[in-house]
Parts: C-alpha cells; structure tokens; sequence
C-alpha cells in the first residue's frame, strides 16, 4: 500500500488487485462497510462518497474503491468492462485487505455490481444497501443515455450535474467545474467512451441481473431511492424490493439521483441505523 496524496483528496491509497493497482480510501475502524460509486463522467469513489465516509467513519471501517475506469485506479489497455471484470476487481480487492466479510453499499451503477457480489459471492457480503441501483432491467432514460454518452465540455458537464440532483442549488459552478476537469484528465474520456458505446442500452442490459438469481438473495438489503431520480427509474427499486425477501424500501421525496449528497444526512442516518440493526 501507498500513502494518501495530500495534495489532492481524490487519490487515497493504491493496492494490487490482480494485474493492476486500485485506488482507495480507508478510514475509521470497527466493522467494514465497502461503498461503491456510480458510473457518471469525472466520478471516482471520493467525489461520490466525500460526504459520507466521515460520518459513517466515526463508528466503523469505511472503504471507498476506485473501480476500474473510473478515478484514479490504474487503466489497463485493452480491457473488457463488463461485470465480470468489474466483480473480479472486487473480490481481489476484498482478498488484498484480508477482508473476508463486509457490509456492502453500491450507488446505481455499483448497486448492480453489490447485486452481483451477492448472488456470485454471498460469503462475503453481511448486510446490502442499493441506492438508486441498477442491476434491473428498464428501458434506459433520458438523463442516463446523456451521462453515458457525454462528451467533455463545461455545458454538457452542467446538464449532468443538474440531472443528478432536485435542489439544482446543488450544482454549483465549483461542482460542475471539479467534475469537468475531471473528466479531460489525460486517458479518462478514451476509457469512459470505451465502456458505454451507443446504443447505451446495452449497458443497462449488461448489468441487470437475471430475477431468479436476485430473489435467491437471501441477505438483509435495504434500498433507497430519491422519488425525483432523472437518471435511474424508481421501479427498479420496486421490482429490487419485490424480489429481494429481506428487503426494506427507503424513499426520499424531493430527492434526485444523489441521495447521499442532496439528503446527505438522512441518508447516513438510514444506513447507520440499519447496519447497526437499529431497524
């Protein structure tokens, strides 16, 4: 392992994770939770979870990865995105920290990929929350297909960030200009091109789960989505609660795509108290 850079908090700690090294962030201690960030331009682990990790730090462990393609985890050439790839890079990052259980959070894009840690690896999964996931299948929306397919300019970056949240407060130009320059670091579009090729639904179809498999999901989940999400549909939450059977279903109103920004508080409180078994 490496040391944090302090001159940029995007870039934490970096691990070997199979053939290439995996940047993350680790804070706190107590029992492990794992949050994995979604999949829209400029995101890494800490621009998705900056909010969250010292509130959740304070009473456990709290990891943040950079899944491959995205942030800053090393790029391998020639790479295929697709799930497989995405689990194997978790389950040898689990593996390189001794971790043999965790509790599991994924956000959209990484809601798919914990749905996937829990059918293909259900040892090493305790509790699951799914926030604004994928991993369903549905016909892909409007904001989705734009975030998928963006293309680096300021503008383009300012129409991202407005669909992720209700309050447009939230995207301020600071915000809009940290996620833009993120997105034209050297290498990050060619790779982020690469993973969503038109037509984008086939990105959807990828990471959906078939239902026989999530209703075989025998782990307590809970589920949250923002009732105003742009981005990824409320009904596949629905269909994620009816098929999950120890599942609970949080809804926030007045809520887009980033819960765990826009109600940034709630959201933790929901989490904490589940993950402690306060509820």
């Amino acid at each position: 392992m490496e040391e944090k850079n302090q001159a940029n908090p995007e870039i934490g700690e970096s691990i070997i994770t199979g053939g290439f090294k995996t940047n993350y962030h680790d804070v706190g201690s107590g029992d492990p939770v794992v949050l994995i960030h979604g999949s829209g331009p400029g995101v890494s682990a800490w621009a998705n979870w900056r909010l969250v990790i010292p509130k959740l730090a304070a009473r456990r462990r709290v990891i943040a990865p950079d899944m491959v393609g995205f942030g800053y985890t090393e790029r391998p050439e020639n790479i295929d995105f697709n799930m497989d790839m995405w689990g194997k890079q978790l389950v040898d990052f689990l593996d390189a920290l001794n971790l043999e259980q965790v509790d599991l959070v994924g956000n959209s894009f990484g809601g798919a990929l914990a749905l996937w840690m829990a059918i293909y690896h259900p040892d090493r999964i305790h509790k699951l929350v799914l926030m604004g996931s994928m991993g369903t299948e549905f016909k892909i929306t409007k904001g989705l297909d734009h975030v998928w397919g963006y293309q680096p300019s300021l503008e383009a970056m300012r129409v991202a960030i407005n669909s992720f949240v209700y309050d447009k407060a939230i995207a301020t130009e600071d915000l809009v200009k940290m996620r833009y320059e993120a997105s034209i670091r050297p290498g990050y579009q060619e790779t982020f091109g690469r993973m969503f090729p038109a037509p984008r639904q086939k990105g959807v179809d990828m990471m959906a789960s078939k239902y026989a498999d999530i209703a075989a999901i025998r782990h307590e989940t809970l589920i949250i989505h923002g009732r105003e999400d742009e981005i990824i549909p409320i009904e596949t939450s629905m269909t994620l609660f009816q098929l999950i059977p120890n599942a609970q279903l949080h809804m926030f109103g007045k809520c887009g795509h980033w819960t765990q920004i826009e109600q940034n508080l709630r959201f933790v409180a929901v989490v904490e108290a589940f993950l402690a078994g306060e509820f």
